[in-house]
């Protein structure tokens, strides 16, 4: 029996100030009259979104929310408050709840953080990537080191306390002395939690199309992994996902819910939502229209849906799989079947191919990569497209 898993809210605020060349969100350059997005319109927009797909989750609680984009740190606070005083109206809030804000280092505005902080954000991830300057002008950014400096401070001197950096390695021209820089630079910040990931040349960006010299090649890069994983593990932060690190008790809930195949209400532009209806014994995903003009235009009506999918149980295995084998944790037999609706002896078969190539190890009911597995992620994950 298919039981609904913990429930997040995904919120996808679609503008940018630059598009970056490696980047394959679904963000946006505004470039309409008046310089601003219209952040009024798109709150209204977000909760008629909202409204329309609360059936699919009436009477459950929301634990986490996440403000992705774009930048999302690009809407005031009184828009950001607007919204969660609406969504908190119409949706049950865990108390407590955590609830995160994309920010780019380079919108970062004296005040902004404690306006965020008073509408109920209390965590903050900061798109840093690098603290090397002519790395950050490779990559496209709006932001310098010193602004990255400046922007963790101003939160800090606002009370938040529990923030992400994002940082990437494997960057153009990068050597494995520069990757370990930006760890230590990373540190002094005393981050809650670092994400930590390579730089990969995504279809359809800039960087795939014409990709920048000074690629660190596949050994370089898992060098420069290696180091930065031991750096982070001795300043006492554990690796509990593939790209994720944390001080104990502060891992992302919002995202230790995707990766337990958990459900997600996705609202916004190119927002995509997974819930498992238990009534009906099916898991459903669900996207919206991704660019914003078109969003803006249908949103609230079943013309904002990009396309509605149902997962059958064949491919269960797979997208469960995809999820929970990111986790250093890896998963239990039980949540398996509680979450994919499928019997433990459906996955008996590459189960045991894993363990025999050294990929996964089995403890009673509980499942989980070894080192060997984690680095061959995907050659596991494939044993189970065909479970």
């Amino acid at each position: 029996m298919l039981t609904p898993p913990p429930l997040s809210l995904y919120v996808h605020l679609p503008w940018c100030v630059r598009k970056c060349p490696y980047c394959d969100f679904n963000s946006h350059e505004f470039r309409g009259a008046g310089g601003t997005p219209p952040f009024a319109q798109y709150v209204e927009a977000l909760l008629a979104d909202l409204d329309h797909d609360l059936p699919l989750a009436w009477g459950r609680t929301v634990h986490s929310v996440f403000f992705g984009g774009g930048t999302p740190s690009l809407f005031p606070a009184e828009a950001i408050d607007a919204f969660l005083q609406g969504a908190s109206a119409r949706l049950r809030f865990a108390p407590g709840l955590e609830v995160t804000l994309e920010t780019n280092p380079g919108t970062a505005e004296h005040g902004r953080f404690e306006h965020y902080r008073a509408a109920g954000v209390n965590r903050l991830s900061f798109g840093v990537q690098t603290f090397d300057d002519a790395v950050l002008q490779r990559l496209g950014r709006i932001h310098d080191s010193a602004e990255a400096d400046a922007a963790v401070k101003l939160a800090r001197d606002a009370g938040y306390d529990n923030f992400n950096l994002d940082l990437m390695y494997a960057l153009p021209g990068q050597t494995l002395a520069m990757a370990e820089r930006d760890i230590e630079r990373a540190l002094a910040l005393q981050p809650a939690h670092v994400s930590h990931y390579q730089l990969t040349l995504e279809p359809n960006t800039v960087f795939a199309a014409r990709p920048p010299s000074g690629i660190p090649d596949e050994d370089a890069a898992w060098d420069m992994q290696e180091r930065c994983q031991a750096l982070l593990a001795d300043a006492g932060y554990t690796q509990y996902e593939v790209s994720a690190y944390a001080r104990p008790g502060m891992q992302c809930a919002h995202n230790l819910n995707y990766w337990r195949f958990g459900d997600y209400l996705g609202i916004g532009a190119g927002a995509h939502g997974k819930l498992t209806l238990g009534a009906e014994q099916a898991i459903v995903r669900r996207w919206k229209h991704k660019h914003p003009t078109a969003y803006l235009a249908v949103a609230g009506t079943a013309q904002a849906i990009g396309g509605d999918e149902r997962i059958e149980p064949a491919r269960r295995p797979f997208e469960y799989m995809l999820n929970a084998l990111r986790l250093v944790e890896g998963f239990t037999l039980a949540r398996f079947e509680a979450r994919t609706g499928l019997s433990r002896t459906t996955i008996a078969a590459p189960l045991e191919r894993a363990r025999a190539n050294g990929w996964l190890e089995t403890d009673g009911d509980h499942v989980r990569p070894t080192a060997l597995g984690r680095r061959f992620g995907n050659d596991v994950i494939a044993l189970f497209l065909d479970a």
